[in-house]
């Protein structure tokens, strides 16, 4: 989940995350809440602000697309 997240965010910024460990770390710990909500929820959202450079970062995922990855 996490790599696609770093993916989403190369796409629209062309940006890489990897390149911070607190980004990355940011972002884990988003996707694990994100993981927690698809349990009982059929979508979640990630929603980071100043992840990396400043940029803030938005996202949804569903459950369908969860269990795809």
């Amino acid at each position: 989940m996490v790599a696609h997240f770093v993916e989403e965010f190369k796409r629209k910024h062309r940006k890489d995350l990897r390149s911070s460990p607190r980004a990355l770390r940011r972002l884990r710990t988003a996707c694990e809440r994100a993981k927690r909500t698809l349990s009982s929820s059929t979508e979640a959202s990630i929603e980071i602000d100043a992840l990396f450079e400043g940029i803030d970062f938005y996202s949804k995922i569903t459950r369908a697309r969860f269990e795809e990855l």
